[in-house]
């Protein structure tokens, strides 16, 4: 009885000490890797990944990228300032590239790297409709839903090792963990879609940020449409392997819109 206390006390101490609240949902979160951590693996694999992969050279599809990222981006910073947040986006160093494949892909890591493939963009069309991918994928990533995913991974994975522990002693499973949360580990045979919760999180913020850099949210019911109908009659893609496109997650993001017109900025 005595040793069940302890251990309720020590999940106790963990979760005040490494709860954090989630933007615009207020959702309490559990993320056990520091900060510092999760941004140096960031940029540690979006520079190996840009390595081993090529850049568009499509000028006008890259400066629609560009563009895009920078509007979400300040408005994001926005909010956070008007929230006293900025503290949280402090060692961000926002970047936003387009690659070259056929893959329909995006994501964005943290510390605010963002890649697109060139792939999704016949069914983004403009730049509103990329505007929605932009949003959401930037929506995971200040949600720290990757340090969430992975903080999950390793209680599942090493049981009761002491965090820091795991970080010297198992470099190698972090570091499997990270490249699977990310999509870009399927080599490994480990893969962390994210979670419906997140998914539901992440179209909710994304259409608020998408509307504050003045970009119409009605597209997204569009954009997911597409996307629906590009799950049935395509194979399937890592984009959409992690991001389920269906009857229910549009009827939502139809709920949300008027939500998100209260935040939009008409150009």
């Amino acid at each position: 009885m005595k040793n069940i206390k302890i251990i309720l006390i020590a999940i106790i101490g963990i979760w005040l000490i490494a709860c954090s609240t989630v933007p615009i949902t207020g959702r309490h979160q559990l993320n056990l890797l520091p900060q510092e951590t999760m941004l140096s693996m960031s940029l540690s694999e979006y520079d190996q990944f840009l390595k081993e992969n090529q850049l568009s050279n499509n000028q006008a599809q890259i400066q629609m990228v560009k563009r895009v990222g920078l509007k979400i981006q300040k408005a994001v910073e926005q909010y956070f300032a008007q929230n006293n947040m900025s503290d949280e986006l402090s060692n961000y160093a926002w970047e936003f590239n387009l690659v070259e494949s056929n893959e329909i892909n995006a994501w964005c890591m943290p510390g605010g790297k963002v890649v697109f493939y060139s792939g999704i963009l016949p069914l983004t069309k403009d730049e509103t409709g990329l505007a929605v991918v932009m949003g959401h994928e930037i929506a995971h990533a200040v949600a720290h839903h990757g340090n969430e995913r992975m903080s999950q991974g390793l209680i599942a994975q090493m049981g009761n090792i002491a965090l820091s522990t795991a970080l010297e002693t198992e470099p190698e499973t972090t570091q499997q963990l990270w490249l699977a949360v990310y999509g870009l580990g399927a080599q490994y045979g480990l893969m962390l879609p994210y979670s419906r919760l997140h998914e539901n999180e992440a179209d909710r913020m994304g259409l608020m940020f998408m509307s504050m850099a003045g970009y119409d949210p009605n597209a997204a019911v569009g954009f997911w449409q597409r996307m629906a109908a590009q799950k049935k009659g395509a194979a399937r893609s890592e984009f959409l392997s992690t991001h389920p496109s269906d009857k229910k997650r549009i009827q939502n993001i139809r709920a949300l819109i008027p939500e998100a017109m209260g935040y939009y900025k008409k150009p």
